[in-house]
């Protein structure tokens, strides 16, 4: 897999955030921003999970292998494109209640 630029997955993500309809180009846009966030924070510490789209381990650390990772985030597509793109902060998004995070390391804030 080529590596993605942060350029390619944000443009991805404003693709699919203008396209909500469009299952295709949502699922394109969720799968590259989340890939480029993979590859940025290599690790199994932490599972990022934007579903039905797609699932990442994150972080350095802990080694997570079968079960639930000690720390879980998840969110719906909308969400995740729209802090990805810094249409929404972190803190509004949790304050909202549009991410469910759990465990050590889940606050994503420092990382987006």
């Amino acid at each position: 897999m080529a590596k993605v630029t942060r350029g390619d997955a944000v443009e991805a993500a404003m693709t699919a955030l203008g396209n909500m309809q469009d299952d295709e180009l949502v699922a394109s846009g969720v799968r590259t921003s989340l890939d480029w966030l993979a590859t940025e924070h290599p690790g199994r510490a932490v599972e990022v999970r934007v579903p039905p789209y797609r699932a990442v381990q994150i972080l350095g650390g802990t080694t997570h292998r079968r079960g639930t990772p000690p720390a879980v985030v998840e969110m719906s597509a909308k969400t995740w494109l729209d802090l990805f793109t810094n249409t929404l902060t972190w803190s509004d998004a949790v304050s909202r209640g549009e991410i469910i995070a759990s465990g050590e390391r889940s606050d994503l804030n420092g990382l987006l």
